[in-house]
């Protein structure tokens, strides 16, 4: 496996919403500043970009449509040591979501952890180009190590952590709900109590 970097959750909150490196970084291994590059929003964008797409473009499509679709997008590690075909591992999630009132109430959605190929081509900018995704049902843990190797055990740990995994996904509501100029201030899953999405 190529030299790769594997980031804490931890991190990815520090960055908000989105916080996810762009497909430029320096291969540092310092942690101190690989927090840094997640938590600079100048340095978001391509690679985030390109897969928050496939997610809703591609991903979403399989599932009841809604109003909107929003990504989530846990990093697991990136191997970015050829910066036009970048490797994502993570914990990836789509929701789709119908506006009622100040609401947001979810239709459908789902994880779809693996690892995504980020490959930039010239004037069309970066596009996933590859999913290879953990196995469901009896596919599912054997899938799951080969794809995330040597990351497996902290993939297993960010993926239980459900309570983490909510505040990821909130931060995510509430950067496409500012970005997107939505008059809503709750999402609520169905059957479950309205949750307030949270503001700057």
């Amino acid at each position: 496996m190529k030299k790769m970097k594997s980031w804490m959750l931890a991190a990815i909150l520090i960055g908000g919403s989105m916080g996810f490196t762009s497909c430029h970084n320096d291969n540092s291994n310092k942690e101190s500043e690989q927090i840094a590059e997640i938590a600079d929003e100048s340095r978001q964008g391509d690679c985030e970009y390109a897969i928050g797409m496939y997610l809703t473009d591609s991903v979403a499509a399989h599932y009841s449509p809604g109003e909107v679709s929003i990504p989530c997008i846990q990093v697991v590690g990136i191997d970015d040591s050829n910066p036009d075909s970048v490797l994502v591992w993570g914990d990836f999630w789509v929701f789709n979501y119908n506006v009622a009132g100040d609401t947001l109430k979810m239709v459908s959605g789902g994880a779809h952890p693996g690892m995504m190929v980020v490959q930039h081509s010239s004037g069309a900018g970066y596009a996933v180009t590859a999913f290879d995704r953990v196995g469901d049902g009896s596919e599912y843990l054997a899938s799951a190590k080969r794809i995330f190797g040597d990351l497996y055990d902290f993939f297993h740990k960010v993926n239980s952590d459900e309570e983490s995994r909510e505040a990821v996904r909130a931060n995510f509501i509430a950067s496409y709900v500012k970005e997107h100029k939505l008059p809503v201030k709750f999402y609520q899953d169905y059957g479950w109590p309205a949750k307030e999405i949270p503001t700057e």
